[in-house]
C-alpha cells in the first residue's frame, strides 16, 4: 500500500482531482536512503492526474493533499514501479519514499480556444461511455466562483 506521513499542512480544504494539471516538487529515495530523483535540481514537476503517467502511488496521494502540503509517501513496489523496477537507479521489487510538496493545481480547461474560460473539475466519474445528444435534457451541479 501507500502511507502518507504529513511534514507541513497545506492550506483549506480542496484537494486535486482527476483532470487537473498539477505542480509539484518531489524528492525520490529507496529504503536505505539513496536519493534516485529529484525535482528540486532541475524545477517543478507538472503531470495531469488520472490519466495514468504517474506511479500509482502518486495518483493516490497527491489527491489527498491540498496546496501546499508537504507529505512523505512511503510505497510498496506495486504502488511504484513494481518487479521490473527502473534501472539502473531503481532495482526490481523496491519500496519508495518520497517527499512530495504540492505547489498548486488547475482544473482541465476545456474552453474551444484553450483559453481558460470554460474549466472542468470531474468530482466523480460518470457511468458508460454515452453523451447527451442535442436537445437532450441533463443534470447538473454548477458552482461559480
Amino acid at each position: 500500500g501507500v502511507l502518507k506521513e504529513i511534514v507541513r499542512a497545506g492550506t483549506g480544504d480542496e484537494t486535486p482531482l482527476d483532470g487537473n494539471s498539477v505542480s509539484v516538487h518531489y524528492t525520490g529515495k529507496l529504503l536505505d536512503g539513496t536519493e534516485f530523483d529529484s525535482s528540486r535540481k532541475r524545477g517543478k514537476f507538472d503531470f495531469t492526474l488520472g490519466n495514468g503517467s504517474v506511479i500509482k502511488a502518486w495518483e493516490i496521494g497527491i489527491k489527498t493533499m491540498k496546496k501546499g502540503e508537504v507529505a512523505i509517501f512511503t510505497c510498496q513496489s506495486d504502488y511504484g514501479y513494481g518487479v521490473q523496477g527502473s534501472p539502473p537507479k531503481i532495482p526490481p521489487n523496491a519500496t519508495l519514499i518520497f517527499e512530495v510538496e504540492l505547489l498548486d493545481w488547475k482544473l482541465e480547461d476545456i474552453s474551444p480556444d484553450s483559453d481558460q474560460t470554460i474549466l472542468r473539475s470531474i468530482i466523480t466519474a460518470g457511468e458508460l461511455y454515452t453523451n447527451p445528444k442535442e436537445g437532450g435534457t441533463v443534470k447538473v451541479h454548477l458552482k461559480g466562483k
